[in-house]
């Protein structure tokens, strides 16, 4: 009786579990454009892959809802497609789909509509599945009131804001440049044309940011410094991480030079990690080791995270001593900064390494006794005493 009991809420539980899953209808993309036609819906189309978890959160907590999907089918012709598959991988590419899960609201004649990317509470995604039936709140409506009075402020962020709910920021650069080619050199400086600026910018040429760049101090006044910092490295970063992600060298040393230019020290520290990631990921370590022993020091000494990371990539995969002896250098200077467990296990593991065994053991039982003090696992600095301590 008590294996059939526990059978039964085994069975009970699968089944409510079950229910509670969303499993979309697979309707060719056609099909549901004719239907759109016929019946005077427009469409609502999901982009989702299996493995994103975002995606399979939308719909166990928010597509299996039964009111959700009653609003759905009532103001919408629904699909829901698959990017690893044809008809997915056509629609991903025909809206340039960057970011999953992506919500695609079109009419019949597949005009965009209104755009969603990302994971979203219930509520919040009723909201906007509700704006989307506004014609006042479509991107149609919203683009043609702004190219209607380019100059007009309210009316741009009125369409960057719709805008950018679906798309990524590089996709904002259009509108945003339309916008400030109303405004001049002198009006750049103000709150509103900074929140432009910071929203919509992406290229390092363009006028405004190099604008931007020469008058730091004036800009500060609207904004603040770290903000104008945080918009000089986000463009940089935007410049630059296609490149790394993509291990393109030949375009990314052409774009390095391009953010090289800038000749501030927060970009030059930027462009020596991103050099350091792509020589990391096409395993050039002897680049890896010029470029570190060169620019350490002058580029991120005060970065004790980053100064243990090229630790350990010496641990990993540099040999020659004198090299070794400069990068325990760097990983002792990130203890002056912050002394930590992991900071003097490593340069324990970098003394080891050129067989210095006093020091390494210094360093080891340093780390121990943080490790004690902060009641943390010690099994990795215990492994380093046993073995140094057998030698």
């Amino acid at each position: 009786m008590r294996f059939l009991y526990i059978l039964f809420i085994f069975i009970s539980i699968q089944t409510v579990k079950s229910q509670n899953q969303f499993i979309p209808d697979d309707v060719p993309y056609k099909t549901a454009l004719e239907t759109a036609k016929n019946t005077g819906k427009p469409l609502f189309i999901m982009l989702y892959a299996d493995w994103c978890p975002h995606c399979n959160q939308m719909k166990n907590e928010v597509f299996s809802d039964a009111a959700v999907m009653d609003f759905l089918k009532k103001n919408y012709v629904c699909v829901w497609k698959n990017i690893e598959k044809e008809e997915g991988i056509a629609l991903k590419d025909k809206f340039n789909t960057k970011s999953l899960p992506t919500f695609l609201f079109l009419d019949d004649n597949e005009t965009l509509l209104y755009a969603l990317k990302g994971e979203m509470k219930k509520g919040d995604f009723m909201s906007e599945a509700n704006f989307a039936l506004n014609p006042k709140m479509q991107l149609p409506y919203l683009e043609k009131e702004f190219l209607a009075d380019k100059s007009n402020s309210t009316k741009f962020f009125a369409y960057l804001n719709t805008l950018k709910k679906g798309k990524d920021r590089t996709e904002l650069s259009i509108p945003t440049h339309i916008y400030l080619e109303t405004q001049s050199d002198a009006q750049l400086v103000s709150e509103t044309n900074w929140r432009v600026i910071a929203n919509g910018v992406t290229d390092i040429n363009s006028r405004e940011f190099q604008y931007v760049l020469k008058h730091q101090k004036e800009f500060a006044t609207v904004a603040s410094q770290n903000r104008v910092d945080r918009k000089i490295e986000s463009i940089v970063t935007e410049l630059l991480r296609p490149y790394v992600d993509n291990l393109d060298t030949i375009n990314y040393y052409k774009q390095r030079e391009i953010a090289k230019s800038i000749r501030l020290q927060k970009t030059d520290s930027l462009v020596f990690k991103f050099d350091l990631t792509l020589a990391e990921r096409t395993e050039k370590w002897q680049f890896y080791k010029k470029v570190t022993l060169e620019d350490t020091q002058k580029l991120v000494w005060s970065d004790a995270s980053f100064l243990k990371d090229i630790g350990q990539t010496y641990l990993k995969h540099i040999t020659d001593e004198e090299s070794l002896k400069k990068s325990i250098s760097w990983v002792k200077h990130s203890l002056e900064l912050n002394d930590s467990y992991d900071g003097n296990l490593l340069t324990a593991r970098l003394y080891n390494k050129i067989k210095d065994k006093k020091s390494a053991l210094k360093y080891a039982k340093d780390a121990k006794t943080i490790a004690n003090q902060m009641n943390w696992n010690s099994k990795d600095v215990d492994v380093l005493l046993a073995e140094l301590n057998t030698k």
